[in-house]
């Protein structure tokens, strides 16, 4: 979510100002972007011409008008450009094509391990979007991409994250490049999920936990509308907690001990397989219990239960207004929510709980691509990124900033 800067006195509002808010829906009309700004009505014009220029900006429809000639109202070019959208989960990942007013255009998904390591898992990865870039696709202007587990955004790497063998230090980027020549954005699948809840939830909710419960478990964090990452990236990582129900089992992460062995995705399968039970990946489990499994609705009920008491201590500490449930295991919702808000009400303080409210995850198994394309499509529509974008369209040498 951008937030335009504010103007310290007359003359100081960019084109890239300006074309932040027409997006984000404060401005309409050129006189609105005077009002809001302090802009001389030359000065507007001078700016909305060169965003015009460079294709960002268009005229739209006509609004009404109390006398005079009508205003054209002012519309982002949605048209003018793509970004793509990388959500790498631990089993499958899943890619889109979105414009820049973040509708999907084409998207498509691919099963794998991604202990494989980057060498294999991207190469797929970068097949299927090639496939989805269409000939006369307009041109990609960013790509935003989330891994499980903390990450570098500015080195465009993967963290120390044991799940993700092979893939700590090496640079994404250079995977993508035959794609498009395009800028690489990165951050957490939790993080991500939280970023989705911009355009959800978090318009009218400031203070959100976002739970991820898929194959692993994760945890983002919005407080007053941003998003907490931590020093390193590694906020939110409720899996890798230790309790006392888990001792001596060892985790994927290589330690023993951790909430995952017991509440995850991953041990839940292993639990079901060990049994017998025709079940490859926790979207089966889902399945199952949608379709009335006793045995898996009992599973993911007591897996709610489990993080639910993990996540009463973070509740506790950061007072949210609601938590948002999301990713594989809250497709069944109401068996998986039930769990969680058993655990939470009985070891959350009263007033933690007394106003709090439990969510679905906005777009549900999209929140991953909606997460990703929102995080591309606010780097290339930034202020900043807009008037760089502007200053080498009028001098192919300007060079500045994040290339």
């Amino acid at each position: 979510m951008t937030e335009v800067r504010q103007p310290v006195g007359r003359d100081t509002a960019t084109a890239g100002d300006l074309l932040a808010l027409v997006r984000s829906g404060r401005a309409a009309t050129r006189a609105d972007l005077g009002r809001l700004t302090g802009l001389s009505r030359t000065a507007v014009v001078s700016r909305v011409a060169a965003l015009g220029e460079a294709g960002l900006l268009r005229l739209g429809a006509e609004l009404a008008s109390t006398g005079g000639r009508p205003p054209g109202s002012l519309e982002l070019a949605t048209d003018a450009g793509t970004v793509l959208a990388v959500a790498v989960g631990r089993s499958r990942s899943q890619v889109a094509v979105f414009d820049l007013g973040g509708t999907e255009l084409a998207a498509s998904a691919v099963d794998h391990e991604v202990g494989a390591g980057p060498d294999a898992v991207m190469s797929v990865v970068a097949g299927q979007l090639t496939r989805l870039l269409e000939p006369g696709t307009p041109p990609v202007l960013g790509i935003g991409m989330s891994l499980p587990g903390a990450v570098d955004a500015d080195r465009g790497v993967s963290v120390d994250t044991p799940v993700m063998a092979g893939w700590d230090g090496v640079p994404l980027a250079p995977y993508l490049s035959s794609v498009a020549d395009a800028p690489l954005f990165l951050a957490n699948d939790a993080d991500i999920l939280a970023r989705s809840e911009y355009l959800g939830h978090a318009t009218e909710i400031r203070d959100l936990l976002v739970l991820k419960a898929s194959t692993g478990l994760g945890l983002g964090v919005l407080a007053d509308g941003r998003i907490v990452s931590g020093s390193r990236g590694g906020a939110g990582d409720l899996g890798h907690t230790k309790v006392p129900e888990a001792a001596g089992r060892p985790c994927r992460c290589g330690d023993v001990g951790c909430l995952e062995t017991i509440a995850a995705g991953w041990a839940l399968v292993a639990r079901l397989r060990a049994e017998g039970r025709d079940v490859e990946h926790v979207r089966d489990l889902v399945a199952h219990a949608l379709a009335g499994d006793p045995e898996a609705k009992q599973l993911l009920r007591e897996s709610g239960r489990m993080v639910g008491e993990v996540l009463a201590v973070a509740i506790n500490l950061l007072n949210p207004r609601a938590v948002v449930l999301g990713g594989d295991m809250a497709a069944a919702y109401d068996v998986y929510a039930a769990g969680v808000r058993e655990a939470v009400y009985a070891r959350s303080s009263a007033l933690a709980t007394r106003e709090l409210q439990f969510l679905p995850a906005t777009y549900g198994d999209r929140a991953g691509l909606v997460g990703c394309a929102a995080l591309a499509l606010d780097e290339v529509l930034s202020p900043a990124a807009v008037d760089r974008r502007l200053a080498l369209a009028r001098d192919p040498s300007y060079r500045t900033g994040r290339s």
